[in-house]
């Protein structure tokens, strides 16, 4: 078996949802250059713009939508822009819900919703 195949399985099966200790060294990753709460967002919404795989489906109040992408609004908030047919609506990322299966870097929004809480 390949490593490729290795590191593709094994980032399959960890476990949900991350650790205290892996959650603080995604926040670690994100923000070691950071001044401020708003610096830190950004390298925050950096690491999960550059990581979390997009599109995706989630259902949201009981519908089915597509995260297209995510986004940082003037007012510093980082939100999941989510289409349904011709509709689109934000939703800040701290409230998104994530599927079963996780895509690929939703480790990253958790990283977030801890720094959010921790902060």
């Amino acid at each position: 078996m390949s490593s490729h195949s290795r590191d593709k399985r094994s980032a399959r099966t960890r476990s949900w949802p991350p650790s205290r200790r892996r959650l603080e060294e995604l926040v670690a990753e994100a923000v070691v250059d950071a001044y401020g709460d708003a610096e830190q967002r950004t390298g925050l919404f950096t690491m999960m713009e550059e990581h979390l795989a997009v599109p995706f489906e989630t259902v949201v109040l009981g519908v089915s939508v597509t995260v297209e992408r995510i986004d940082l609004t003037r007012a510093d908030e980082i939100v999941a822009v989510c289409r349904r047919g011709t509709a689109r609506q934000v939703i800040p990322i701290l409230d998104l819900p994530l599927p079963r299966p996780r895509p690929r870097g939703a480790e990253w929004i958790e990283a977030y919703r801890y720094w959010a809480a921790t902060g």
